[in-house]
């Protein structure tokens, strides 16, 4: 691992020790734990590529950063800045879970692959399907998505 690879995955371990721990379900996240010490969300997509540019990028764990608790991974430095300067306003809507599974009470997996952008705001959904579902009323969608984040946020998904 390079020196630039050593102290991007220092920095990024000392982030996720300070971040606040996780409830169950609380973030759509990959099993398991990235170099950095925090799980992996939106399955390592860059979160940058699909907010600003709407386009579905791989993300590089070189170029990674966390927040909340969550890691996430950028195609480019550029992206990385861009997410650092405010991770807030690129973190996917409903901890990543499918927008339309929250509309309809459920945490169901959000697959970056099949994302869109209403009001500058990043949503995932399950698949081709459930995204096709959303398109015939994405404002009624999100309107009752945010009435259930609400109630279902802190529930582990397997309670629902």
């Amino acid at each position: 691992m390079s020196r630039k690879g050593i102290l991007a995955a220092a920095a990024l371990a000392a982030l996720c020790s300070v971040a606040p721990a996780l409830a169950a379900d609380e973030v759509n996240v990959a099993p398991g734990l990235t170099y950095g010490g925090a799980p992996l969300g939106l399955h390592g997509a860059d979160p940058v590529a699909l907010l600003d540019g709407g386009t579905y990028a791989e993300g590089n764990a070189g170029f990674a950063a966390a927040h909340d608790g969550v890691a996430y991974y950028f195609a480019s430095e550029e992206n990385l800045r861009a997410f650092e300067a405010n991770p807030a306003r690129y973190a996917p809507q409903y901890g990543g879970f499918c927008a339309f599974g929250v509309s309809v009470g459920k945490k169901f997996d959000g697959d970056p692959r099949f994302a869109a952008v209403l009001n500058d705001k990043l949503y995932v959904f399950l698949n081709e399907d459930v995204f096709k579902a959303y398109l015939k009323d994405q404002a009624g969608t999100i309107e009752k998505a945010e009435g259930n984040w609400t109630a279902i946020e802190h529930t582990a998904a397997t309670e629902l």
